[in-house]
C-alpha cells in the first residue's frame, strides 16, 4: 500500500482525539469540494483585504509615520488567506491558490498598490507552501501555522518589500522592518488564522475536512 492510500486510509477511520487527520484519498488529487472551499475563502479574504485597505490601513500608515517599520506590523493580515487554506484543505498547493485568489479578488476591487499585490500574493502564498512541504503536509498544528506565517512574512519583506518600499533603509532599520513583518506573521497570520480554522471546525463548517473531523472525533472522546 503507497504511502498516500494509507493517509487515505487514516482519513477515512475513526482516529483518536489528538491524532491528526490527514487529506482523503491521494494527496496531489483535490476534490471538487476542496476546489470550491478554497475559492470561497478566498473570494471572503479578497472582500476582507478591500475593507481593510480601504478603511483601515490608512489609519494604520498615519501611525507610522514617525517609525515607519511599525507599518509592518499590520503584514500579518494579508498572509492569512494562505494559512487559512493551507490548514483546511490539506493538500500541495491549497496555500498558494488561495492566496493567490484573494490577491487578485483584492486587485480587482481596487486597492493602493495596483497590480503588485499578485506578485505579494504570490510570495506570501510560497511561504506557507514551503513550511508545510517541509513537513511533507503531515503537521497542521499552531506550530506550523506560526512558521508559516513566519516564512511567508520573510519572503515577502526580504524577497519585495525590501526593494520596493524601502530601499533606503540602513541595514538596521531594515531588520527591524523585518523583525515587525515577522512578528505580524508569527501572530496574526499564524495564531490568528490557525484559530480561525478551529472557530470555522467547531460550527461545523469544515465537517467536510480534516479540521471538522478532528474536531468531531475530540468531542467523541469526551
Amino acid at each position: 500500500m503507497s504511502t498516500q492510500e494509507t493517509e487515505g486510509s487514516v482519513a477515512a477511520t475513526p482516529a483518536a482525539p489528538s491524532k491528526t487527520i490527514f487529506a482523503s484519498g491521494r494527496l496531489m488529487a483535490w476534490r471538487g469540494v476542496d476546489l470550491i472551499t478554497a475559492a470561497m475563502l478566498a473570494v471572503a479574504f479578497g472582500v476582507a483585504f478591500w475593507g481593510f485597505d480601504t478603511f483601515v490601513y490608512p489609519g494604520v500608515a498615519a501611525l507610522a509615520i514617525g517609525f515607519p517599520p511599525a507599518g509592518e506590523l499590520s503584514l500579518g493580515v494579508w498572509l492569512v488567506p494562505a494559512v487559512v487554506g493551507g490548514l483546511v484543505v490539506r493538500r500541495p498547493g491549497a496555500a498558494l491558490f488561495t492566496e493567490l485568489i484573494a490577491a487578485n479578488i483584492e486587485l480587482i476591487l481596487g486597492n493602493g498598490w495596483g497590480v503588485a499585490v499578485l506578485l505579494s500574493g504570490l510570495l506570501q502564498g510560497l511561504g506557507v507552501e514551503l513550511v508545510l512541504a517541509l513537513f511533507r503536509w503531515r503537521r497542521f498544528g499552531l506550530a506550523t501555522a506560526v512558521l508559516g506565517g513566519v516564512f511567508s512574512a520573510v519572503l515577502e519583506i526580504v524577497c519585495y518589500e525590501w526593494w520596493a518600499y524601502a530601499p533606503g533603509y540602513s541595514l538596521t532599520w531594515r531588520l527591524v522592518y523585518l523583525a515587525c513583518g515577522v512578528a505580524s506573521g508569527a501572530l496574526v497570520a499564524g495564531v490568528g488564522g490557525w484559530a480561525l480554522v478551529r472557530a470555522l471546525a467547531r460550527t461545523g463548517a469544515l465537517n467536510a475536512f480534516p479540521p471538522g473531523q478532528e474536531t468531531r472525533e475530540s468531542r467523541r472522546g469526551r
